[in-house]
């Protein structure tokens, strides 16, 4: 599940990562050049991430069995707003027939998406981290 949870997150970062260069081209559309094609490649590919989010990433900390559980469970459930939210707006921009710099660059400032990145940087250090509490070697310092 570790995996999967890599997979979306690398989907949600390089979707950020390509809409911050395309704001900063000042195209008028996304017709007619590459990085234009490639737009809505990436905005689909962050939508299908996004899709289910937090449900992968309780299976995650469960299947790691990251304690004490109500405090991840209140966490998730942050997340599962802040990726519904991003989701919302990932999708309205995929609904306008054109996809200029300028709307990309005002998703990029939307403060959902900058919510979820956050959340994403914090869960992903957690898990690359912490171990439960049956994996941790004790050491015997005495004698």
């Amino acid at each position: 599940m570790l995996s999967e949870v890599a997979n979306r997150c690398e989907a949600v970062e390089e979707c950020y990562e390509f809409m911050l260069a395309y704001a900063a081209q000042g195209l008028r559309t996304d017709e007619g050049s590459k990085s234009g094609g490639q737009v809505r490649e990436f905005l689909h590919r962050a939508v299908k991430a996004l899709t289910g989010l937090a449900e992968v990433y309780t299976v995650a900390i469960r299947e790691k069995g990251l304690e004490p559980a109500e405090k991840y469970a209140a966490f998730l459930a942050v997340l599962d707003r802040d990726s519904r939210d991003s989701l919302a707006a990932l999708q309205l921009v995929l609904a306008q027939p054109v996809i200029s710099s300028q709307l990309i660059d005002n998703l990029n400032a939307s403060i959902h998406l900058r919510a979820l990145l956050t959340d994403l940087f914090l869960l992903d250090e957690i898990l690359k981290t912490q171990v439960k509490p049956a994996d941790q070697v004790v050491t015997n310092k005495s004698g």
